[in-house]
């Protein structure tokens, strides 16, 4: 990283729910950076979890001196939870953000002394730093704007390009949990992000500074740029099949594996059998946009379907899922319903293709069923 721009980012390793609902095998990173021209200037805050060894680490680097500016590009608490804390331990600097953003700051009790609204294309100079601001809305809240540094051609770009782990994980496989949380997080707004992307496309860029992951440059920041734009497109990234079940007893799971062999005797690609039930559900979401076919298998339930099939229908639905092929597999012991139920959700998805014949098993998957499956595998692959 360039020298003028010194990082000051937190692991908080203890925690286990992002959001308090996605699961985090190795916690979370929050970043935060100093920016140092003859004028100095925090970039964001920082989780309140994380607030007295962030604030630990930017007196360390302000080494006696005190800030100008804090820059403000997103309200939400992982980020502005330590806040109020800074602004009492520097009275005197200047919060800088777009206007959304201070207006948002006394709902979370925070009163800035000294602010300054900034809008599109408004700069900031340091004295031997130029910073450009642009305006992000729904990347993924309204308030969003990123900031471009053009001495350092280095982008600081809130919560877009961030993932779920702390700042070391899975150093080698960026876009694994960049997915998920792109997904799960980022991912109804694809419009917004395809906005942005289209606003970089007009800068030299040979840094992006997430406020979560790790900075990326070089051959990791083209693959970035490469997957966010077909990410923020709702494009295909890897053909193939997710086959998602919602099993009661274990005999809807069964015709789902039964299905997944059978598409990978076919050639159909990547094929995933999910259990809805047990696996983490942000990572069925990945993977369902992740792929360009889906099947989703569920048993009746009450008149209705399976809850951990509806959760997941009903996720992708605030997600935006959309353009994909998707076949149905319901069970029923003596009234099934499953599949209206699961038609019914998914005829709600912008350009979702309802593959048919609908397949129904009576409670045990029989050979006619095997056939009927065999008959769906085929319409479902077919272009």
């Amino acid at each position: 990283m360039n020298q003028q721009i010194i990082y000051l980012g937190c692991d908080d390793k203890d925690l286990q729910l992002f959001e308090s609902q996605y699961m985090l095998e190795e916690g979370m990173c929050y970043n935060s950076y100093l920016l140092r021209g003859e004028k100095l200037a925090v970039m964001d805050a920082m989780d309140a979890r994380c607030k007295d060894e962030w604030l630990g680490k930017v007196r360390e680097a302000l080494n006696g001196s005190q800030p100008d500016y804090i820059i403000v590009q997103h309200m939400e608490p992982d980020h502005s939870g330590s806040l109020g804390a800074f602004l009492a331990a520097y009275p005197d600097v200047t919060v800088v953000a777009s206007q959304k953003a201070l207006a948002m700051m006394p709902q979370f009790a925070i009163a800035p002394a000294h602010m300054v609204a900034v809008k599109e294309g408004d700069s900031l100079d340091l004295g031997g730093l130029t910073l450009r601001f642009f305006m992000a809305p729904m990347v993924h809240w309204p308030e969003v704007m990123m900031t471009y540094c053009e001495e350092a051609k280095t982008l600081f770009s809130a919560d877009a390009f961030g993932k779920f782990g702390i700042y070391h994980a899975d150093e080698d496989d960026w876009a694994c949990e960049a997915r998920r949380y792109y997904f799960n997080i980022v991912g109804k707004y694809g419009g917004p992000v395809s906005m942005v992307l289209k606003k970089m496309a007009s800068l030299s860029i040979s840094a992006i500074c997430p406020l979560h992951g790790p900075v990326l440059e070089g051959e990791k920041l083209a693959e970035a740029l490469r997957l966010y734009g077909i990410w923020s497109a709702y494009g295909v990234e890897t053909k193939g099949v997710l086959v998602a079940h919602a099993s009661i007893h274990g005999n809807t799971a069964h015709a789902a594996e039964v299905l997944g062999e059978i598409l990978r005797a076919k050639g159909a690609g990547r094929v995933e059998v999910v259990d809805l039930c047990r696996e983490d559900m942000a990572e069925t979401i990945e993977d369902a946009f992740r792929m360009d076919k889906m099947v989703v298998c569920a048993s009746s339930y009450d008149n209705n379907v399976f809850p951990p099939m509806h959760q997941f229908l009903w996720k992708l639905q605030q997600k935006a899922y959309q353009s994909r092929r998707v076949a149905i597999v319901e069970n029923g012991s003596w009234a099934p319903s499953a599949g209206r139920e699961m038609k019914a959700l998914l005829s709600t998805m912008r350009d979702v293709t309802i593959v048919e014949p609908m397949v129904t098993i009576r409670s045990t998957m029989t050979e006619a069923n095997r056939t009927e499956l065999e008959a769906l595998a085929d319409a479902l692959l077919q272009d």
